[in-house]
Parts: structure tokens; sequence; C-alpha cells
């Protein structure tokens, strides 16, 4: 895999001329935001569009960085997606259209309880299609795992008898735990739907399509969005919805936010600590709109 952000430096030190200073802070700046991709938004750097960059200069500013220092870090962005348009990697820089430094940060869209519930019953058991989607969806929000690691799971990930989920990404590898309508879900789909739908009795992959290869993120995007529509919930629900409504469930119900970032993946507690964010954020809410005298 090509490492454009080490092309990017040389790029500025030998055809931009520009300082070591300079170089360290830009560089600094997207391999942060490439950090932050990766754990918030389950996104590559080349996949990024606008609404990710825009998102980030929110959760910078949500995270107390100074004006400068925000306005310092998009222009960094702007620079490097510059130079990937300029290289042909990408069509259009997505952070020419990115709106101006946000005051208020905009926090991730997460379901509440009940509309968690209504999109997990969404899919019948009826037939291969029902239960091998809502064994995807129950897994998704029982694990909070990204959508490129579940459908990279094998067969072999899922252990049952050990309620558990083993997670290998990046080279890292985590053990999940499973509830138990997951662990039913999965128990179902592997033992009655998976077999039938597989062509090839090698196929390691856990989650397959209706040909019988290995679920991509398009099909699962599908998906989603189906069963939202289906589902008839107003919220704009994506592949990584579940995922944060995971982590601000767990910590609104006593997790700490260190099994939290372990469960979820993160290399620095910070990117986890937004779901605190969320949950004050959500009491305040609660505050003002019951409280008598808010």
């Amino acid at each position: 895999m090509t490492d454009y952000i080490k092309e990017f430096a040389g790029y500025l030190e030998l055809e931009r001329n520009a300082s070591h200073n300079t170089i360290t802070s830009y560089v600094r700046d997207v391999t942060q935001f490439s950090r932050y991709l990766t754990e918030q938004e389950d996104v590559e750097l080349p996949q990024a569009e606008t609404e990710h960059i825009e998102h980030y200069i929110a959760y910078m500013a949500g995270k107390g960085k100074s004006t400068s220092s925000v306005a310092r870090g998009f222009a960094s962005l702007k620079s490097y997606y510059s130079y990937l348009q300029n290289r042909g990697v990408i069509r259009r820089n997505p952070a020419k259209d990115a709106a101006a430094v946000k005051a208020e940060r905009k926090l991730p869209q997460i379901l509440t309880g009940k509309e968690v519930e209504l999109f997990l019953e969404q899919p019948q058991c009826v037939d291969q299609k029902g239960y091998r989607d809502h064994a995807m969806l129950e897994l998704l929000y029982a694990t909070g795992i990204r959508v490129s690691e579940l459908i990279g799971l094998n067969v072999e990930n899922i252990n049952l008898p050990g309620v558990f989920v083993r997670c290998t990404s990046r080279g890292k590898e985590r053990i999940i735990p499973l509830y138990a309508a997951a662990v039913k879900a999965l128990s179902d789909y592997m033992r009655d739907v998976r077999p039938q739908l597989v062509l090839n009795p090698r196929e390691p992959a856990l989650f397959v399509n209706m040909s019988g290869e290995r679920m991509s993120r398009q099909g699962f995007w599908k998906i989603i969005k189906y069963y939202q529509e289906k589902a008839q919930i107003d919220k704009d629900i994506t592949p990584h919805t579940l995922r944060h409504s995971f982590a601000a469930h767990l910590l609104e119900n006593g997790a700490d936010l260190r099994s939290i970032q372990e469960m979820l993946g993160h290399a620095d507690i910070s990117s986890t600590q937004i779901y605190s964010h969320m949950v004050k954020q959500k009491l305040q809410d609660v505050y003002h709109k019951a409280h008598p005298r808010a």
C-alpha cells in the first residue's frame, strides 16, 4: 500500500521547500486525521469525503483545540488532498468545500435504546436473507466492531461456546463478549443458513452475500439503508451508527472508558472520550427539558 503521507512529506521538502517544522506539523495533522477516520468513521484517508473533514473540524473544536490549531489542521488537510488530487489519486479535494471552523462540536448520531430494538427487529427470520441480516445487525450492536471488521470476519473468529468474537484488525487482536440474543442469531445463521449460501465449502467468510461470496461494504450499506426505511426511523443510520450507539449505551450503563476503548479497538483513549461528551450532552438536554426552573 502506497504511503501517501510519506510521499507528501517528500513533496513538501523537495518541491515546496518547506521548513522542517512545517513538514512535521503537516504530517502530524494528517496522521491524526487518519487515526480519527479509522477509529470514528471507518474510512481510509484517500476515501474521505467533505463531511468527514467537517466532522473532524468540529471534533477538534469540541476537544478544546484553539481556533488557530484547528485552522492549521484544516490547512494541512487542504494541502494534503490538493497533493493527492494533483497526483491523480483522487478526483476532487474534499477539503475544498468543507465549511469553516465550527464553534460547536458535531457529535456522532446515535440511536436510543428503543430505536435500536426497533431496528434490530426488522430482519424477519423467515428466509436465508432474514436470518443472515438479523445475525449481522445483532453482532454489530453486540460488539461495536467496525464494518470493515464485520465483513472481514471468518467463521473461525466466532466462539459460540466461549460467548465471544475474536476480532483482528491492523495487526492487533481483541476479544469482545457477546450477549445471548447475538449468540442465538449467530448460531441459527451458522448452523442452518450459511452452509446453504456458500458455494465453496472452504469459503472462510462468516457473512456471505446471496451469491455465496464474502459480503462487501457496499452490500452491507444497502442492507442498513433498507432496514432504516423499513423501521421508519428518521435519523440517518449508517453502518457506523450502531458502533457509536454500542459505546454510548455501555457508558450510560456504567461501563468504564478503558474497557470501551479496548472493545472498540481505539489506539488512543481520546478517541473514546467523545462518548463521554455525548452522554453529558444528553444529560444536559434532559435536564433543560425536564427541570421546572431550567
